[in-house]
C-alpha cells in the first residue's frame, strides 16, 4: 500500500499578515511511501501561485522560495487537479506532521471554491510519533529527526524537502510497529 506524505509551505510574515492577506499555499510537498518496502517511492514539489497575498522576504528567507517562483507556478485549483490526478489523494491515505496542513487545505478550498482533494484517511504523524514515544511535548519535525538518529535532508521549511523526511518518519514508525493509522 502506497502512503502519501504530504507538506506545505505556505505564505507567512514576521508578525501579523497584512490586512486582506491570508495565508495561502505558495508549496506542496509530496512524497509516496511504500508502506511495505518501506522505501521512499517518489518526491515532487508542486509550486502554487497565491492569488490574494504576496510572499514577503520573511517567507523567502524561511523557504527559499521566491516571489518571482511562486508566481511561475500553478492554480490552487490546478495544483488539487494533479494532487488527485497523479498520486490518487482522493483515495489514498495520506499524512502529515500535524494538522496543519489538513486545516489549511480545508480552509484554502473553502474559501477558493476548490473541492478538498483529499481523501478523509488522514493520519497526523507528529501524534503518532509524540504516543509511540512516550513524550509529554510533540516535538517539530528537526527534533523528532535527531531524536530517531536521522539526517534532515534538504532544507528545512522547503515542503518537498519536508515531506521527505517526515516520511523516513513514518518510515521508522512502521518499522517500529508503531504506526496504526
Amino acid at each position: 500500500m502506497l502512503l502519501n506524505i504530504i507538506n506545505i509551505e505556505a505564505t507567512c510574515w514576521d508578525g501579523p499578515p497584512p490586512s486582506g492577506q491570508p495565508n495561502e499555499i505558495i508549496e506542496i510537498g509530496v512524497c509516496v511511501l511504500d508502506m511495505q518496502s518501506l522505501e521512499r517511492v517518489e518526491r515532487r514539489s508542486l509550486l502554487v501561485r497565491p492569488e490574494r497575498s504576496e510572499v514577503s522576504a520573511f517567507c523567502t528567507e524561511l523557504t527559499g522560495l521566491t516571489p518571482a517562483e511562486v508566481a511561475g507556478g500553478v492554480s490552487f485549483r490546478e495544483a488539487c487537479e494533479e494532487l488527485r490526478r497523479t498520486f490518487h489523494t482522493d483515495s489514498r491515505p495520506w499524512a502529515s506532521w500535524g494538522d496543519y496542513d489538513r486545516k489549511q487545505f480545508q480552509l484554502q478550498c473553502a474559501a477558493s471554491g476548490v473541492p478538498y482533494p483529499f481523501s478523509s484517511r488522514h493520519t497526523n504523524a507528529k501524534k503518532v510519533y509524540t504516543e509511540a514515544h512516550g513524550l509529554r511535548k510533540r516535538p517539530g519535525m528537526a527534533q523528532a529527526l535527531a531524536a530517531a538518529g536521522l539526517p534532515l535532508e534538504g532544507r528545512h521549511h522547503r515542503g518537498v524537502d519536508d515531506a521527505w523526511n517526515i516520511a523516513a518518519l513514518v518510515a521508522g514508525l512502521i518499522r517500529e510497529e508503531q504506526w496504526t493509522p
